[in-house]
């Protein structure tokens, strides 16, 4: 069996969520896609796991019947690896499936647990197949028994997927589609993971620390951190993980995310972690930790009787209110080694509210805990629109040298991609931020180290705009060239530094003197928007020089990216190439170093998974795993399936098709199909306006407004014998159409089977030079237009003075006094 793509997979785990959604919300139907996935995935891995020790007994002299029996005892397998038992196999489940699938599926998740006691306990209690849900919600007899012919269309082990962690990142993927789709509900227990890679970022995990989540939701953050330690070179597995998590639903399924990603040693504790903290060490003090990156939920309440380990809130806030923000970060503060380092998200609130809260922040501070504040935008967190920030916050020891004498605070809340329902924060954003932490320094409207005399003169009010303030500067007006016309030199200076990266001195280029006054030019005379229209082909020379920039540095280093399948270097690679990008490219002076690093950060991320399967195979296997993706989006939705999910079917074969590969593999084949379809559509706009007009309906016709009608317009209405073999025309035309589509998939992957190693390393290291080049030239496009838009602004306010508005006036009264004369009203 030809081993399953990442795409594959995500399509297979999202309609099983199809078979649910309409049933019941996705915060309610996750849990039985999770539990059904994880029950699959244990049993098809462990089928290979048996089999493979039942081979290794019979080569050391078993017979065939002693390996057997051997392979069904837990004592066969070491403690740490997964026992399935018997009840609990897939093929079990479908046996019994037929009569009573619920309770065949209750069964085999309570034998799992029970049989892996030590890395499953509690986990699987939380999903029933026969418990109903909100709203009484229960699952039917025919729903479940599809759930469980839908996944046993694909076997889940190691041995099936094109690369090792393929299953951890379909995981996260339907995560992250259940919490958008789930809104407020859905994404409480899911932190973006732009976000989760930023945070990642600023604290820089290592192996052999320990990182730890007192709300881990859905463990993204420690799954995330060992990311980061594996795209640095380091070796993740030697990244201890802990959290907990209050919800058992979301502790539940953190637990399974940390398996699916192949990590059976996290620590994850299930309980309230204000109240109860569950990381304990044998001589009963809290464990403390190295890096903390948590989002705990935002304007809870809590309670102080009974709370244990009291001794980590010097200060308590109000219990009811809402106000348990700065209770979770005393605990963080609590736990944090000496020279640890965390990143919390917290609400604006917390900056600026009095009473308590007040001093736990001027305690903070002069402990030296704080080391910075970061502004993130508006709608980035699901569930919630409000802007929120990042608390940078250190150990006993507090910052290090030459970080002690104020606090960081970044004001980063424009650096956002406005989203269709949700806003993103991109890579680049992502640069732009982590360079202003690493670098700290102030640049204006940006970021800022604000000494601690101050922050204590404002009484340690910490709002973010009072500090760095980057609302924009008011639009400057001059009075006098409003009045007699040019353009202040002054504003074109302000810009000068924005049109120079083109290579434009706008003075030259854009204006021309103004007789008399050296303080003020003249548009051209050909007019503002003319010169406006310009300005891209002004532009254009130092784009070029980009453009060579860029290809001469892809040359030097595309050996990097043709290696990567022997070499294996992925962390070395992204370094290499993202410093060398920077250094290549900006001296041209078009793009900065956070728009380069950024396109190249967002390039290689939107590229990882192919780059995964690429170590893993080749070329030639990363172009076979993208036809194996594109034919199996072909196949059908199941007779069930509603309309949504049949359209969404639709749209996704049409997406493959349109996938870059197609054109690049059989371009004749495109181009037949392509000349087929317009062939359709063409005989099908004759055919329709060649018919005639359909007849009106008895109802219609008996309104009695028919005589009022005029004569319906024949002249374009075929004759019958024409009309009739253009009918025939158009049948013939879809019948050879569907012929060709029919041969699409065959035609793609004997196109593919041709390729040589050298053509198919030619064709995806084509793709990643386009997508790079087209990462960088969207910059490029952005600040193109904000120079036409900065001229067209000029030109809006100080093209028509008010002479001109006062001679068109006299011209408008003369034209109306003109007209009341000849009227005889004058």
């Amino acid at each position: 069996m030809a081993q399953l793509t990442l795409p594959q997979l995500e399509r297979h785990l999202y309609a099983a969520a199809d078979i649910l959604r309409g049933k019941m919300d996705a915060a309610q139907y996750q849990d039985y896609i999770f539990g059904m996935l994880f029950l699959k995935r244990a049993s098809d891995q462990f089928d290979v796991a048996q089999a493979a020790l039942v081979k290794k007994l019979v080569e050391e002299g078993k017979s065939q019947e002693q390996a057997e029996r051997i392979s069904e005892a837990r004592g066969a397998y070491k403690a740490h690896e997964f026992y399935v038992p018997q009840e609990a196999r897939w093929s079990t489940i479908v046996s019994q499936s037929r009569t009573s699938p619920a309770e065949a599926l209750n069964v085999a998740l309570a034998a799992l647990e029970n049989n892996n006691h030590q890395a499953l306990d509690g986990v699987l209690s939380y999903i029933s197949f026969t418990d109903a849900r909100g709203s009484n919600t229960k699952l039917t007899k025919p729903v479940i028994q599809q759930l469980i012919d839908h996944f046993s269309e694909y076997r889940l082990s190691n041995d099936d997927f094109e690369f090792p962690d393929l299953l951890g990142h379909a995981y996260e993927y339907i995560i992250g589609e259940f919490a958008d789709e789930g809104g407020k509900k859905g994404g409480q227990f899911y932190t973006p993971r732009s976000v989760i890679r930023m945070m990642n970022q600023l604290v820089k995990p290592r192996p052999g620390m320990s990182v730890y989540d007192p709300c881990c939701g859905s463990a993204g953050m420690l799954i995330l951190a060992k990311e980061y330690v594996q795209d640095h070179g380091g070796d993740e597995s030697h990244l201890a993980v802990y959290g907990q998590e209050d919800n058992g639903s979301a502790w539940a399924m953190a637990r399974m995310n940390l398996l699916l990603h192949g990590v059976a040693d996290g620590v994850i504790h299930h309980g309230d972690t204000l109240a109860d903290p569950k990381h304990v060490l044998p001589n009963g003090e809290l464990q403390r930790f190295d890096r903390i990156l948590t989002n705990p939920p935002f304007a809870q309440n809590y309670r102080r009787e009974g709370m244990k380990f009291p001794e980590r809130m010097a200060n308590w806030t109000p219990e009811s209110g809402k106000k348990a923000d700065l209770m979770f970060v005393q605990h963080i503060l609590a736990v944090l080694e000496a020279d640890g380092i965390a990143a919390v998200v917290m609400p604006h609130g917390v900056l600026f509210r009095g009473g308590e809260e007040q001093k736990i922040r001027e305690r903070i501070i002069k402990e030296g805990r704080l080391e910075a504040v970061i502004g993130i935008g508006p709608n980035v967190f699901y569930g919630t629109g409000i802007p929120a920030c990042i608390l940078i916050l250190r150990g006993r020891d507090g910052a290090p040298e030459g970080r002690r004498d104020g606090v960081l605070f970044i004001n980063a809340d424009r650096e956002i991609t406005a989203g269709r329902t949700q806003n993103l924060l991109e890579a680049q954003h992502a640069e732009k931020i982590v360079s202003a932490y690493e670098g700290w320094e102030e640049i204006p409207g940006f970021a800022r180290v604000v000494k601690f005399d101050e922050l204590a003169k404002n009484e340690y009010n910490l709002n973010i705009r009072r500090y760095v303030d980057n609302t924009p500067a008011p639009e400057p007006q001059d009075v006098r060239a409003h009045l007699y016309g040019g353009v202040p030199k002054s504003e074109i200076a302000a810009r000068k530094e924005q049109f120079e990266a083109f290579g434009i001195d706008p003075e030259r280029a854009l204006f021309q003197l103004r007789e008399g006054d050296a303080d003020y030019v003249d548009f051209l005379d050909e007019g503002y928007e003319a010169t406006a229209v310009r300005i891209p082909g002004l532009a254009q020379q130092r784009e070029v020089i980009l453009g060579r920039a860029f290809y001469d540095w892809w040359d030097e280093h595309r050996e990097r990216l043709a290696q990567l399948p022997m070499h294996r270097q992925k962390s070395q690679a992204r370094e290499e190439l993202l410093t060398t990008f920077v250094a290549a490219l900006e001296p041209v002076g078009v793009l900065d170093k956070h728009q380069l690093a950024g396109a190249v950060a967002a390039w290689w991320f939107d590229a990882r998974n192919d780059l995964d399967v690429l170590m893993t195979k080749d070329f030639k296997g990363l172009i076979d795993g993208w036809v194996r993706s594109i034919a199996s989006a072909f196949e059908e939705p199941s007779d069930k399936a509603d309309a949504k999910t049949k359209a969404r079917y639709r749209a996704g074969m049409k997406k493959a098709r349109e996938h870059r590969l197609v054109p690049e593999l059989i371009p004749e084949y495109v181009k037949q199909l392509e000349t087929a379809e317009a062939l359709v559509a063409k005989l099908d706009a004759e055919v329709k306006a060649g018919s005639p007009p359909k007849k009106t309906s008895k109802a219609d016709a008996d309104d009695g407004n028919d005589g009022d009608e005029e004569e319906a317009d024949l002249s374009h209405v075929l004759p019958p014998k024409e009309l009739a073999a253009k009918k025939k025309e158009l049948r013939n035309a879809k019948l050879e159409l569907a012929e060709i589509k029919m041969s699409f998939v065959t035609k793609l992957e004997g196109a593919a089977e041709e390729l040589t190693a050298a053509q198919a390393q030619e064709v995806v290291l084509g793709f990643l030079h386009e997508d790079l080049f087209a990462r960088m030239n969207r910059f490029v496009a952005t600040d193109r237009r904000a120079l036409v838009d900065t001229f067209r602004n000029w030109g809006d306010k100080y093209a028509v003075t008010l002479t001109d508005l006062e001679q068109e006036r006299e011209a408008s009264a003369k034209r109306l006094r003109g007209y009341l004369e000849e009227f005889g009203y004058a």
